[in-house]
Order: C-alpha cells, then structure tokens, then sequence
C-alpha cells in the first residue's frame, strides 16, 4: 500500500507541483500567513479533489466575462497550456494561502506584474485591462463561490456563519491584487451573481476556450481522474451557467459522477498524507507561527 500512496501522490505532484521559476512558499518563518490554521480557508482549500473540482467550475463561469475570456484569449497560449494554467492557478490559491505574508505578498506581487500586460480591446472595442477592479472582482467571485460548492458538496458541511467567514477571509487576497467592492457574505456573493448574469455572454471564443480545458490531453494514468474531475466541475456549476454552455446532464449522470468523486476525494485523502496544508500546520505548530498582524 505504501507504493500506491507514493505512486498517487506522485501524480498529483506532477499535476500542481513546483517547478522551476515558480515563486515558492512555505520556506519563510515570519508568520502563519494572512489567515493561519484556524481559519475556515485552510479547511476549504485543503481539500486536493474538492478545489480541483471548484478550480475546473471556476474557469468554466470565468470564461463566461467578455473580458475576462479576451484576457485568456489575447494573452495565453490556452491550446497548448491549459493545464499549465491550472497548474499556475492551484499555487497561487496554495502559497496565498499557507505561505507566510511575505510569501503571499510576494505571490500577489508576481501576478500585478503579469496582469500590468494584460489589456486590449473586445471585437465590438470595448477595452480591457486584467487590472481593472471590477474584472478582479468577478474572477475572485468565480473561484470562491466555486470552491465553496466544492468543499460543501465533496469534502463536509459549514455552518452559515462558518461560509460567511470564508468569503470575509478570501476576499483579503481579492483586496489585495485590487479588487473593489468584494462580496464578503453568502447572501452577498448571491445578490452579486444575479447582478452580473446580464454582462455574461457564450460565443464561439467561449466554446474554443471550454473545448481546451475540457478536452486536454492527458497521461494515460490520470485521463481518468481528469475526465471525472471535469464531469464533476460541469455539475457543479449553477444551472444557468449549464445552460450557457449547453452541458445537458442526464437524470442520471449527476449521482454517478457524485458518487465516483466523492470515491475519488476519499482515495486523494488517504494518498495525500503530506499535502500543502498538513505541512503548513506542522510548521505553525513547531515554530509557533500566528496570522499576520494585519490580518489577525
């Protein structure tokens, strides 16, 4: 058995793992990070299967801005490299989250950079810039409501309160890369959804860019776990978002996709016995480590 951990936690090692010119974390000792271990982001983002789920879901209501799909369209090489950005978006969530503040700054610092390049014009000529606070917004949106459903529905449950406080904390890093106006309560991220239906939009740019993340190739080993992963990313979504992209999930698909990833999640747990969060709550603990003063 200790071979079949190592072999799985291998994989996922070569899916999210660190490479060269990453910017990395868990190495400074100042600090436990903007939230610290008990903080109901550690919980929400620990969980490996649920936020590549939520990831995958993300990226699918991302797409649906104008703006935001021009941005990836432009800019990225998302035909070649779709994994590559699932990969890139998986570290920031991880180092924002268990790296020290420094760490996380810097992270933060590394994504202003690339977004200061990032602008150009829809084809109607409309402008856009990946610094504009209100696309920040919605793209922050997008993942933590995601990850949200994610967690709830294949890791446990949250009470209320508990999902409020998640939104609070997420937002810190919204804020920070220059999001405005960040919803910071269920009820909130909900109001703010329905308001901005109106400006999302499917079109042919739309269904090149789903076709990508959808269809990637994928080693042998892993097409399985990925195909699963995005059947389960395209339930998860809202149903109107479903029914933008013309997913049309049978009465039956939905439980047995459910099913299989929750399996899946259980096995990931097992396997994953030195994950990114289990670190960091070592480290807090020998070392003492509390959150950021400022975050405290």
């Amino acid at each position: 058995m200790p071979a079949l951990r190592d072999a799985i936690s291998s994989q996922v090692l070569r899916l999210v793992g660190r490479r060269d010119g990453d910017t990395p974390f868990l190495e400074s000792t100042r600090d436990a990070g903007y939230f610290g271990p008990d903080s109901v982001a550690w919980r929400v983002h620990g969980d490996f299967t649920s936020m590549m789920i939520g990831g995958v879901t993300a990226l699918l209501l991302q797409m649906l801005h104008p703006r935001a799909l021009a941005g990836v369209w432009d800019h990225s090489n998302f035909r070649e490299d779709m994994r590559g950005r699932l990969r890139r978006t998986a570290r920031f969530i991880a180092g924002t989250t268990y790296g020290s503040s420094d760490e996380a700054d810097a992270l933060i610092a590394h994504v202003q950079e690339i977004h200061d390049h990032v602008s150009g014009a829809l084809p109607d000529g409309t402008p856009y810039s990946a610094n504009d606070p209100e696309l920040l917004t919605w793209i922050h949106v997008a993942e933590v409501h995601s990850f949200l459903a994610a967690y709830l529905r294949y890791k446990g449950a949250l009470t209320e309160a508990e999902q409020d406080r998640y939104y609070r904390e997420s937002a810190i890093v919204a804020e920070k890369l220059g999001a405005t106006e960040v919803p910071k309560s269920r009820a909130a991220v909900a109001a703010y959804l329905d308001d901005v239906r109106g400006e999302l939009l499917y079109d042919h740019r739309t269904a090149e860019v789903a076709d990508a993340l959808l269809n990637q190739p994928a080693p042998l080993t892993i097409a399985p776990f990925m195909k699963l992963i995005f059947q389960a990313a395209e339930d998860l979504l809202p149903a109107w978002a479903q029914e933008m992209h013309g997913f049309k999930p049978t009465p039956a698909s939905a439980p047995a996709v459910r099913t299989a990833a929750r399996g899946l999640g259980r096995v990931l747990r097992w396997a994953l016995s030195n994950s990114v969060e289990v670190r960091a709550r070592r480290r807090a603990a020998e070392l003492g480590l509390k959150p950021a003063p400022a975050t405290a």
